[in-house]
């Protein structure tokens, strides 16, 4: 992995923020080197990480923005494969990406924020958080 930023994804208004997230979704920006971790595996990631077929508000949705045809392809078929184990309809959306918007400073690392640690760290890196 070599970055992972929150933000906004998916809606039309510009330049949303948490209190005016309009039709967005809360998302994570994800940068890695495919020479260390696949798409592939990403995805296992993100379907082990939470239950896709619980519906949500469009705030907390479950989507993946895919950025070309190998990834949507990918993600397709890893959605089908979940919704085999689990023999359930999986509620998460794939589409294609759209504009990207970071969210404000302090949902960055949320709940890294919380380990006292992590949150020492980031107030020596990030005086102004």
């Amino acid at each position: 992995m070599v970055r992972t930023r929150v933000g906004y994804a998916g809606g039309t208004k510009e330049n949303p923020t948490y209190y005016s997230l309009g039709d967005h979704t809360e998302t994570v920006q994800i940068d890695y080197d495919p020479s260390q971790i696949s798409y592939e595996e990403l995805l296992t990631v993100f379907w082990n990480s939470h239950n896709p077929t619980y519906p949500s508000s469009t705030q907390y949705q479950s989507m993946v923005f895919y950025h070309n045809e190998e990834q949507k392809e990918l993600a397709l078929e890893t959605k089908a494969r979940v919704e085999a184990e689990l023999k359930a309809n999986v509620l998460t959306e794939i589409i294609p990406a759209s504009e990207f918007y970071l969210a404000e400073a302090y949902h960055q690392k949320y709940y890294l924020q919380g380990v006292p640690q992590f949150k020492q760290e980031f107030s020596a890196i990030y005086p102004d958080i």
